[in-house]
Order: structure tokens, then sequence, then C-alpha cells
């Protein structure tokens, strides 16, 4: 059964993701500002994937001088998602 998850991004352009998760399985990622083509072409790539499979791979990338990135806070909201299922 699909759910959505909403997290609200911190230090990127972006201002919030809204996830589709089926259990830990990702439907649909949209995006609220920040680099718009950039964030379609993730979105597209991840989706169908496990959120297990997607932090890896995200988590730790940074935008320039930036502490974080758009990919960086994917990895961060699916975190929170699968701590919250716990």
């Amino acid at each position: 059964m699909s759910e959505k998850f909403i997290y609200h991004t911190k230090g990127t352009c972006s201002t919030e993701m809204i996830f589709i998760m089926d259990e830990n399985k990702i439907e649909n990622l949209e995006v609220v500002s920040g680099c718009n083509g950039n964030l379609k072409g993730i979105a597209s790539l991840i989706k169908g994937h496990t959120a297990e499979e997607i932090i890896p791979l995200l988590q730790g990338i940074r935008c320039g001088s930036k502490m974080t990135s758009c990919p960086d806070q994917i990895a961060a909201a699916l975190s929170q998602y699968l701590s919250e299922r716990k």
C-alpha cells in the first residue's frame, strides 16, 4: 500500500520533497524548487529502488561549498522515513 512522505529540506535551494513510498520502495519523488531538470532526472533514476539501495549512493554529496546537496537531502529524507517506520 502506497503512502506519502513529505520532507522539508535543510541547506538547499529545494524546499520540500514529496515521496510516494510502497514499503521501502520509492514509487515517485517530487521536489519543490531546486534545479528542476537535475532533480527530475534523479527522481527518475531512483524510482523503483528501495531506500536502502539509494541512501549510500547519495549520502554525503555536497553542492559547491555547501555542507549538503539535494541528493544528500534525498538520502536524509529516506533515512528519516526508515527510522520513522521502525
